[in-house]
C-alpha cells in the first residue's frame, strides 16, 4: 500500500479490498472480539478463556499470552485491536491481590472505552456439565435479573457491556428451532451469576411447546472489582447513529410497547341525517294474509 498525503491508497486489488473491508459503513460488520491471556494465568482462568471462545466462534481470535496490563497501560490491546480488527476484549489473569481475574472491555474508533474486572469465586466448564451442547455460533437469548441492573450506574455499563460481548450477529429473524440458547446473568448481594441453558421444547398436547431449560455451562459467580468508565459524552458519541440508518417518523402511527402498530384517521364532520343505512329485510311492513273466515264475512257485508 502506498501513502500520500496522509492517505493510504492500495496498489492491488487484495489491498483495495482490505481497505473497503475496514472502511466506515452504515451498516457495520460483526464485532469481532479478542480473547486474551496475561503473563500469569491459572487453570481456572485459561479453561474459562477457552469456554467463553467456544462460545463467541467464529467471531473470535485466541491469543495465547499477552504480557499486559489493561488497567495500567492500553497500548497493547490498542494495537492489537486495529490489526484484528477487534472492537471487544476478555483479558484473563491471575495473582496473588486478584485470583482469577476476568476483565471485559470494548474500544471505540480503536481506544478503550470501557472496561469492567470481574473476579471468579466459582466455575464450571462445559466439559464439568454432561449434557448436549448448542451448535457453534447460535445466536444466544440474554436474560438480565436484577434492580442493579436498572438503578446502579456501574451495573447499567455492565449490561451494556455485556450485551455487546454476547449477542453475536445481527439478524433479520430467526425461526422457533434457533432459539435453544440462553445466557441469564443475575445481579444479587454485590455478586453477578451467570448461567447458560439449552431451551427444550417439549410436547404440551397444544399448538404451543412446553419449554424447559437445561444447563449446559459454562457457570459463574462473578464479583465486581474495578471499573474503567468514560465520560457521559464519550458514551453518547460512541452510540451515536447516522441519520441515514434512523427511522423516519410518520405521521398519526404510533406503536405500543408490544410493537403493535395504531393509526390515527383524520375525517369530516359527518351529517347524519343523511347517512345511507342498510335496509333489513326485517324492518320492512309485511302485508298481513287474508284468513278464510274472515274473507266471508267481508262478502257479506258487502252484500
Amino acid at each position: 500500500m502506498k501513502q500520500a498525503n496522509g492517505v493510504v491508497k492500495p496498489k492491488t486489488r487484495r489491498a483495495k479490498r482490505f481497505l473497503d473491508n475496514r472502511a466506515s459503513k452504515l451498516t457495520e460488520n460483526v464485532k469481532n472480539s479478542m480473547i486474551m491471556k496475561g503473563g500469569n494465568t491459572s487453570l481456572t482462568v485459561t479453561q474459562a478463556l477457552k469456554d467463553i471462545y467456544s462460545l463467541k466462534k467464529p467471531n473470535a481470535v485466541l491469543y495465547k499470552k499477552n504480557i499486559t496490563r489493561p488497567f495500567e497501560d492500553s497500548t497493547s490491546l490498542e494495537f492489537f485491536s486495529k490489526k484484528t480488527d477487534s472492537s471487544l476484549f476478555l483479558f484473563g489473569s491471575h495473582n496473588k491481590k486478584r485470583p482469577n481475574n476476568l476483565i471485559f472491555g470494548r474500544l471505540f474508533d480503536f481506544h478503550v472505552l470501557d472496561m469492567i474486572e470481574l473476579g471468579i469465586e466459582t466455575y464450571k466448564s462445559l466439559s464439568d456439565i454432561k449434557t448436549s451442547k448448542c451448535p457453534e455460533g447460535t445466536k444466544p437469548m440474554l436474560v438480565f435479573a436484577g434492580e442493579a441492573f436498572d438503578s446502579d450506574n456501574d451495573h447499567k455499563r455492565m449490561k451494556s457491556l455485556l450485551t455487546d460481548f454476547f449477542r453475536g450477529p445481527v439478524v433479520p429473524s430467526v425461526r422457533l428451532a434457533g432459539l435453544e440458547h440462553v445466557l441469564h446473568f443475575t445481579a444479587l448481594e454485590g455478586k453477578i451469576y451467570m448461567r447458560s441453558y439449552r431451551s427444550l421444547l417439549k410436547k404440551s398436547g397444544c399448538r404451543t411447546p412446553r419449554i424447559e431449560l437445561e444447563e449446559i455451562g459454562p457457570s459463574f459467580d462473578f464479583v465486581l472489582r474495578r471499573t474503567h468508565l468514560v465520560s457521559d459524552d464519550l458514551y453518547k458519541k460512541a452510540h451515536k447513529q447516522p441519520k441515514a440508518l434512523k427511522p423516519k417518523k410518520k405521521k398519526n402511527i404510533s406503536h405500543n410497547t408490544f410493537g403493535t402498530k395504531f393509526g390515527r384517521l383524520h375525517m369530516q364532520k359527518q351529517d347524519l341525517s343523511k347517512l345511507q343505512t342498510r335496509k333489513m329485510k326485517g324492518l320492512r311492513k309485511r302485508v298481513r294474509p287474508v284468513v278464510e273466515g274472515e274473507a266471508s264475512l267481508k262478502t257479506a257485508d258487502t252484500e
